[in-house]
């Protein structure tokens, strides 16, 4: 008898870290990698898995780059992470 194959699980636009985030004084990004932010497109707040013992609790900001790019990113324990670039 043949085995099955083992399925392979991969996690779709996992997040990288993400250096040198700067933040203006309302705590928002400014700089990103020594690109400046031209614009904060959105900003909302996850809140999930409260009831584990590992709540998650991340801001995600949607910016838009001086340079043209559109990046999404979130801060989690005073961490920076692009989900999305």
């Amino acid at each position: 008898m043949r085995e099955k194959p083992k399925s392979r699980v991969r996690r779709l636009a996992e997040p990288k870290p993400l250096p040198g985030v700067r933040l203006g004084v309302d705590g928002r990004p400014r700089m990103v990698a020594g690109e400046a932010v031209q614009s904060v497109l959105e900003e909302w707040l996850v809140e999930d898995r409260w009831w584990t013992g590992k709540p998650l609790r991340r801001r995600y900001f949607e910016l838009v780059l001086r340079d043209g790019r559109n990046l999404v990113c979130f801060e989690e324990h005073g961490r920076w992470f692009a989900q999305r670039a």
